[in-house]
């Protein structure tokens, strides 16, 4: 016991030694875990590797695109958000409400991860299509209970710390997904990529079985449906919380912060196999060496935000990851060339994990602990659903224009994004945890 919590101070979670005892905490390797299943499935069935996948296979970049939007479920998932909140999954009922959600929806990544290794797409995508929507469903639903799972089980002063905690096993697991699955993939088969996958499904299980139900779950548990209150009240709370136009400008924000970098997601793996880069290439850099910048990024922002508060790093965070786009510029303009793919890859995936960070935890402060699975859902599904809809017709726009062209227009998305801030930066001062140096 520290002597901080034998003096019955609340313990401080801030700047690297706040990191190291979030580390040390017995949820930590937990939280690892589940961030870890939370980040494997999504480049193999929304982003890069499922690109990469398709382009391999000889698929248009306007179907690509087209077919990333099968994953919509990952935009909707504080639809069913209110359910996961009050009630348990029925089949493991025993677990509690947070942990039974989560081994269901484990399981379904794992069964669709296994069914997407058998499809083969240049004998047509319907069957890809239908077990990306299966397994984004499920993948979706895991995210909203590790979340909210993430939330309650760690006091608000430890948010900032814990999110970089989180985000470490979410970037181990997509380099599993990306980089993992490119190796296998090129030295293999995607048959053998995807199986891989599955079985390290069991990981994140395993961590749902060993960890313990969040305190004071059961207290908010309803064990009869009602659904005015299961579906209005969590977002009522969030107005009542913040006020019609301070709680609009804030979703407003959360949903154009990360547009610049959702909407170029999707070319990335066809950009750079038109660049000539093969699978391995494209794993060791982009999906090996980046990730690993962006843990980096990650933890950086962890202790910025402690150090520094919301309002300074959000400004940050928002420039660096509209900058970053132009890396992919430099790129575009110097094909061919070891020293370009590394600096963009590298300036890409530095500022994705300090913003990352950086916006987990201001999401974090703005969710009411009553319906947390709810309102952090639909806070995630903002930040995504603008850019994810754009990355839709982003293969067309690059059939129309160019890569260069492109890049350039998704690092001028930021400057609606700098004017809301502008807007919110007195209103998101002092007042919120965490900011107490703003």
């Amino acid at each position: 016991m520290s002597d901080a919590a034998s003096a019955g101070q609340p313990t401080s979670y801030k700047g690297w030694a706040g990191i190291r005892r979030a580390f040390g905490t017995p949820s930590a390797l937990v939280m690892a875990a589940l961030g870890f299943g939370s980040g494997l499935p999504f480049l193999p069935i929304a982003s890069m590797t499922l690109s990469t996948r398709l382009r391999d296979a000889g698929l248009d970049l306007g179907s690509i695109g087209l077919i990333s939007l099968a994953s919509f479920f990952y935009l909707l998932k504080f639809l069913w958000a209110p359910l996961i909140d009050r009630y348990r999954f029925p089949l493991a009922a025993w677990l509690g409400r947070r942990r039974s959600w989560l081994l269901a929806s484990q399981v379904g990544v794992g069964l669709g991860l296994a069914a997407l290794a058998f499809v083969r797409p240049e004998l047509g995508v319907g069957s890809l299509v239908a077990w990306v929507l299966f397994t984004s469903f499920a993948g979706a639903t895991q995210d909203s209970v590790v979340d909210a799972y993430r939330i309650e089980v760690a006091p608000a002063e430890a948010q900032a710390a814990l999110a970089a905690t989180y985000t470490l096993g979410y970037r181990v697991g997509l380099i599993i997904g990306g980089a993992g699955a490119l190796y296998v993939a090129d030295f293999v088969s995607w048959k053998a990529a995807y199986l891989m996958l599955a079985a390290l499904m069991l990981l994140p299980l395993l961590a749902t079985l060993v960890g313990r139900e969040p305190a004071g779950t059961r207290q908010a548990e309803a064990r009869t449906l009602d659904v005015a209150a299961a579906f209005w009240r969590p977002f009522s709370s969030f107005f009542a919380d913040n006020g019609w136009t301070m709680g609009l400008a804030l979703l407003l924000f959360v949903g154009l912060f990360k547009f610049p970098d959702q909407v170029i997601g999707v070319m990335a793996g066809p950009f750079f196999l038109d660049s000539g880069y093969t699978k391995a290439d494209i794993a060791t850099v982009s999906k090996l060496f980046g990730v690993w910048v962006g843990i980096l990024g990650a933890f950086a922002g962890g202790v910025c935000l402690a150090a520094f508060g919301f309002r300074r790093m959000l400004l940050v965070a928002a420039l660096a990851v509209a900058l970053s786009n132009l890396a992919y510029l430099l790129m575009a303009q110097s094909p061919g060339q070891e020293w370009a793919f590394f600096a963009a890859i590298g300036a890409d995936n530095l500022s994705q994990g300090f913003a990352g960070t950086v916006l987990v935890a201001f999401m974090s402060s703005l969710t009411n602990r009553n319906f947390t699975a709810t309102q952090y859902a639909l806070l995630v599904s903002l930040a995504n659903l603008p850019g994810k809809f754009v990355g839709g017709v982003s293969g067309y726009i690059v059939e129309a224009t160019s890569y260069s062209t492109f890049f350039v227009l998704s690092a001028l998305t930021v400057v609606p994004t700098l004017l809301l801030l502008a807007w919110l930066w007195r209103r998101i001062g002092p007042g919120r945890p965490a900011d107490g140096a703003a």
